[in-house]
């Protein structure tokens, strides 16, 4: 009898230690959790920007943009008066491009990118100044070649220069004066000579 008594104690006790373990077992496991993925960050704006952002007719620029997607074709176009071709680019892998660009007149050019395919946008302006006007050049008389007579260019103008024609002309009319003089006396000469026949 009192080895009944002391297997039914035995039995509830372990029937109360296991239970906890029973029911633990027996709860649902919670899910686990699926692994979020950091947020990712926003794409980089579109820009564009033109180097030298002035310069004149004829130079040169670059035109460089950023912000598009990889490969992904981008048409400029150029506003000016009149309003030009527009230049058409590929975006690299990181959806940069850089193109350069020559202005043929005058004026502010405002330049505009859109990506084909994201529809991005993106502007710079572009100020160009007249070609500069090129200095004179002498052009020397034929006697001398086409070439300046020395080292220094033209020499300045001289009294002696100027004065040599005039010193001519005084010449020739002390000359004929001397002449007209002989040829009075020479008829002076004659008439007394007559006269005295």
């Amino acid at each position: 009898m009192r080895l009944t008594r002391i297997i039914m104690a035995l039995t509830v006790g372990l029937a109360v230690v296991a239970a906890p373990a029973v029911a633990a077992a027996a709860a649902p496991q919670p899910t686990p959790s699926q692994s979020v993925s950091p947020t990712d960050y926003p794409p980089q704006p579109p820009a564009l920007t033109v180097t030298p952002t002035t310069t004149t007719v004829g130079n040169t620029v670059t035109l460089t943009g950023a912000g598009f997607l990889p490969g992904e074709t981008v048409v400029i176009s150029v506003t000016v008066n009149p309003v030009l071709p527009s230049i058409t680019v590929v975006a690299d892998a990181n959806g940069r491009f850089s193109v350069p660009y020559t202005p043929t007149i005058e004026g502010t050019y405002t330049f505009t990118a859109v990506g084909q395919t994201s529809g991005r946008t993106a502007s710079t302006t572009l100020r160009v100044l007249p070609r500069p006007q090129p200095s004179p050049s002498h052009t020397w008389p034929p006697h001398h070649g086409g070439k300046p007579p020395h080292k220094g260019g033209w020499l300045p103008v001289t009294g002696d220069n100027v004065g040599t024609p005039v010193k001519v002309g005084g010449g020739l009319v002390g000359a004929g004066a001397v002449l007209m003089l002989l040829t009075l006396a020479w008829r002076r000469r004659s008439r007394f000579g007559s006269a005295g026949d």
